[in-house]
C-alpha cells in the first residue's frame, strides 16, 4: 500500500505540472494526462484546505466545550 503524500508534496507536484504545461513542449497526450492529474491534485488540495479550515474554526469556551467560530470573511 502506498503512503499518502503530504499536502506540501502534493502542492509541489502540482507546481511541477503547471510549469511543465506552461512550457508547452509536451505532446498532446502527455499534456492532457498531466492536466487531468493536476486537476485531481488541485481538487484534493482544496478539500484538505477546507477540512483544515473547518477544524480551525472552533472556539474553546470557558467550560471546555467547542463552538463554531463566526467567520466574517466568506470569500
Amino acid at each position: 500500500m502506498a503512503e499518502e503524500k503530504s499536502f506540501e508534496a502534493k502542492l509541489q507536484e502540482l507546481e511541477g505540472i503547471v510549469q511543465a504545461l506552461d512550457q508547452g513542449d509536451r505532446p498532446l497526450e502527455g499534456a492532457l494526462s498531466d492536466f487531468q492529474k493536476g486537476v485531481a491534485l488541485a481538487k484534493d488540495l482544496q478539500e484538505t484546505l477546507q477540512k483544515a479550515e473547518k477544524s480551525l474554526a472552533k472556539v474553546m469556551q470557558e467550560d471546555g466545550s467547542l463552538t463554531d467560530l463566526e467567520l466574517t470573511n466568506h470569500d
